[in-house]
């Protein structure tokens, strides 16, 4: 097992309610979490990576398509999973976290989506996050992909960074060096008065960024945008080439 930050909850928050639009007509038919790229589900993708670095308990919220997710999840032991239901109202990635807190305790935790993927550096990306992870200055430690070198992305980025790890989020024109990849540790802190109902995490990370507590780590390795059925195929043949 990875050595872990003591800090750190050994629980982690999955997000997993998407509708997933834009993977139709795939998800017609069955939750984007549940697509598989190179053989294995998205969310199995994730959740491996959360059993590699001593996470014992996934929390993962349901919306679309939730008994499909929750019965393929079903024999998970590693982590063992906990259902956050919201097929009563979508809550976004923000209100998906506030209403799962109760069950993530009260210690710094990961968060990571379920649809993200990426071919590992050397070190696994996880663990530099918890290695950096300080509660001192930090509410939110995103990990970060280079634009320049991540499969199927196009947009013009998410965060610039400062040399001390700090982020500057994209102004409207800019073009920024870094997009987030859809996992990171939070602090508690950085949910304290967070709205009810649903919103997104931005809301959350641009406060943080105001108050100098929004940090970023560059991932090691290659991320995958895999938001259309035409992304699948193409980080299928990364995978490929970099298993060679």
């Amino acid at each position: 097992m990875a050595k872990r930050n003591p800090i750190l909850s050994r629980r982690a928050m999955v997000l997993a309610a998407g509708l997933g639009v834009r993977m139709k007509p795939l998800t017609d038919r069955l939750p984007k979490p549940l697509i598989e790229v190179g053989g294995k589900a998205l969310i199995d993708h994730t959740l491996d990576r959360l059993a590699a670095v001593d996470v014992d308990q996934a929390v993962v919220n349901v919306h679309h398509m939730a008994h499909r997710l929750e019965r393929h999840l079903a024999g998970r032991r590693a982590p063992v999973i906990v259902i956050s239901d919201e097929r009563g109202q979508l809550l976004e990635t923000g209100g998906g976290v506030v209403k799962a807190l109760p069950l993530l305790g009260p210690a710094p935790f990961y968060l990571i989506n379920s649809d993200t993927i990426w071919i590992e550096g050397v070190k696994p990306n996880l663990e530099r996050l918890a290695e950096s992870f300080d509660p001192e200055c930090m509410d939110a430690l995103l990990l970060l992909a280079p634009t320049a070198t991540s499969v199927g992305y196009v947009g013009r980025g998410d965060y610039a960074m400062r040399p001390d790890g700090r982020l500057e989020r994209r102004g409207e024109r800019n073009v920024v060096p870094f997009v987030y990849a859809g996992a990171a540790i939070f602090a508690p802190a950085l949910f304290a008065d967070a709205p009810q109902g649903a919103f997104s995490l931005t809301r959350l990370f641009d406060r943080a960024e105001a108050a100098g507590r929004l940090h970023g780590v560059r991932l090691e390795g290659v991320w995958m945008h895999v938001g259309t059925p035409a992304a699948i195929a193409e980080a299928e043949a990364a995978l490929v080439v970099h298993a060679a």
